[in-house]
């Protein structure tokens, strides 16, 4: 049993994430009351925020799989032992938390490509294994989240480019992005989740049913329509790579600032809702918690660079996720 082996490590570890890095944390993610959850940390500590979140969560992650069978039975791979499992806890703690950990407090840039690499050797070794037994598709999935996450961190200056004036062609791109990130974060990923937890089955009809599609199909329009939005007033497309050219002050986005953030996580939550599934109801939040403190920031730095005073007062007037219905931009 891995949590009679870890025992005593996983209550040291406890006791550090609860008694010394959460309070620290906390401070540099900017949590003080709602108010401080709403606004967020600054911008200028985005990658500390970032790498303490994942030094955070890669911890967290091994105090689960040390202390819950199901857990480690969600992350095997058939055919590979166990112990063999166990044999990158070592690489995870020290190339990937210790280190991340490192960089949060101390601003050391061959530190990002160190834990991006260790991330990209992980990746690959998961990939590797997947296609060798057929199975594992969550861990290959989880460390290609962290290659991309730490890819994002490493070169996020770069990704924001503006998009083309055609708007026909955004139109087509948005549609095509639309359909892709859907079909990924809407359908692959819970169903991995379902699967490696064993909870894959067609979910039970009645009222819970009708509501959890109520939400999902309310939040899609939502989300469409936000992109519409963004697309014929903002002559671009909702991807960084592909951003708009002007700012977007209509529609949705008149009572709140991130409305397809808060449509993508309202979806996940639905599915979780429908499925009955903790473990997709944690994607989903996780997503909106990572969202928030790590992709929200650098968006609207890039968003301040371009439209300067204009955003800053559009940023002023209305909420980041609490619909401000009262205080509309003229």
């Amino acid at each position: 049993m891995p949590h009679l082996t870890y025992g005593g490590f996983v209550l040291n570890l406890r006791t550090i994430l609860v008694e010394k890095w959460m309070p620290r944390w906390l401070a540099c993610a900017g949590f003080h009351g709602l108010k401080g959850f709403v606004r967020g940390p600054e911008e200028s500590h985005m990658k500390e925020t970032a790498y303490l979140i994942q030094a955070a969560l890669i911890s967290a992650w091994w105090v689960g799989l040390a202390t819950s069978q199901t857990f480690f039975a969600a992350f095997q791979f058939n055919g590979i032992p166990p112990v063999a499992f166990w044999a990158f806890f070592a690489p995870d703690i020290l190339c990937i938390a210790a280190l991340s950990t490192v960089r949060a407090y101390k601003n050391i840039a061959r530190l990002e490509y160190i834990v991006l690499g260790a991330f990209a050797y992980a990746s690959l070794y998961c990939a590797n294994a997947t296609c060798l037994t057929r199975s594992g598709y969550l861990p290959t999935g989880v460390m290609l989240c962290g290659l991309c996450y730490n890819l994002f961190l490493c070169f996020n200056e770069s990704l924001f480019r503006n998009a083309s004036s055609s708007f026909a062609l955004n139109v087509a791109k948005t549609a095509i992005q639309t359909v892709c990130i859907w079909t990924m974060a809407l359908a692959v990923v819970p169903y991995i989740i379902l699967d490696a937890f064993d909870a894959l089955a067609m979910p039970n009809s009645g009222p819970s049913l009708i509501l959890g599609l109520t939400a999902f199909a309310c939040c899609s329009v939502l989300g469409l329509t936000s992109a519409f939005f963004m697309v014929r007033d903002g002559g671009g497309t909702p991807l960084p790579l592909d951003q708009t050219n002007h700012l977007v002050v209509t529609g949705p986005y008149r009572y709140v600032r991130n409305p397809m953030a808060m449509a993508g996580i309202g979806q996940g939550v639905a599915i979780a809702w429908i499925f009955q599934s903790i473990p997709v109801l944690i994607y989903a939040l996780l997503g909106a918690f990572v969202w928030h403190l790590v992709v929200r920031p650098i968006e609207e730095r890039d968003m301040i660079r371009r439209f300067g005073n204009a955003y800053l007062q559009y940023r002023q007037r209305v909420s980041c996720w609490i619909p401000t219905f009262r205080k509309t931009i003229p």
